[in-house]
């Protein structure tokens, strides 16, 4: 399908309220800056600063993806742009729902000019159906003075790609069939090859599944066939380099092959769910098996048992 272009319009200069330390910042590429979030769960000494975050900066303007999951993580985030460039923030770009990846949003709405909020277009009704819970979540989490707020996209992605241009350099937002969630987005830099996969990738993080385990496997060679020079994981280091990149693709492929394989198996046997979440354990190396991997298993016992 023929790209979309995004006209993102600038007026004014740009500012923010807030003042905060600039988050640690990672300069992968010329004007390509990443943040990685620990691997842990979001608590209240950490400020949900457990997941990779992102900005590219044109001679125009600057792309954020991601924002990490609350607002002093946005508000870090916001200090390591204006330690880097004095350029306005125009598009803030959101990989995907959940929690840990967009609740920074919120530290960059009051900035002017605002921003546009890019997100898949099925972001809004994910965010409608779960919004309740990931409120309570960050109220246990994160303490019960920091409330979230959500920030509404302003612009859509569907099944076609958009193109934003930051003066000077091209950004391509894709959208993706079910995979991690069923609102996924990838944000490819063209000047410097370097991919945001949001959490359609986990390094060291056990890949988390909230959308679809064979829709998952599906798309990775897709994603694959991008050829970046270098991919941002959702969670953990990036991955730089032709065989870092093949490497990461190759071990969270092998943990969702193995996940689907022996479910599936279970579920030939007639291996109760309860069973299964039991004996299927997670296979050595990765972090946070313990949250995750048994939830893994349940979803893909849900998503498996009506196969034909």
């Amino acid at each position: 399908m023929p790209a979309l272009v995004l006209t993102l319009a600038l007026t004014g200069a740009s500012g923010s309220t807030r003042a905060a330390d600039p988050a640690p910042v990672n300069e992968v590429a010329p004007g390509v800056f990443v943040h990685t979030g620990q691997i842990a769960e979001a608590t209240r000494d950490n400020d949900g600063d457990t997941s990779n975050w992102g900005f590219v900066v044109g001679e125009r303007c600057i792309a954020v993806i991601d924002s990490g999951g609350s607002t002093a993580t946005g508000e870090a985030l916001l200090a390591a742009i204006r330690s880097q460039s004095p350029l306005p923030v125009c598009a803030v770009i959101s990989t995907h729902v959940h929690p840990d990846h967009i609740l920074g949003n919120a530290a960059l709405a009051s900035l002017k000019p605002a921003p546009e909020f890019v997100a898949s277009q099925r972001l809004p009704a994910a965010l409608a159906a779960r919004q309740s819970t990931y409120t309570a979540l960050a109220l246990r989490q994160l303490g019960a003075d920091r409330a979230p707020v959500f920030v509404a996209p302003t612009s859509l992605v569907g099944a076609q790609t958009v193109q934003i241009n930051l003066g000077n350099r091209d950004l391509t937002v894709r959208s993706w069939p079910t995979a991690h969630t069923d609102n996924d987005l990838t944000v490819s830099d063209e000047t410097s090859g370097t991919l945001f996969a949001g959490d359609l990738l986990f390094v060291d993080h056990i890949p988390v599944l909230d959308g679809s385990l064979t829709g998952w496997l599906a798309q990775i060679p897709t994603l694959r066939a991008l050829s970046a020079t270098r991919v941002v994981p959702g969670h953990g280091g990036v991955a730089s380099g032709a065989a870092a990149v093949a490497a990461a693709w190759d071990r969270e492929h092998a943990y969702l092959l193995d996940l689907r394989d022996r479910v599936r198996a279970s579920l030939r046997i007639g291996t109760a769910l309860a069973r299964a979440v039991d004996t299927l354990t997670a296979p050595a190396g990765w972090q946070l098996t313990e949250l995750y991997h048994r939830r893994n298993v349940t979803a893909a016992y849900a998503e498996l048992e009506w196969e034909d």
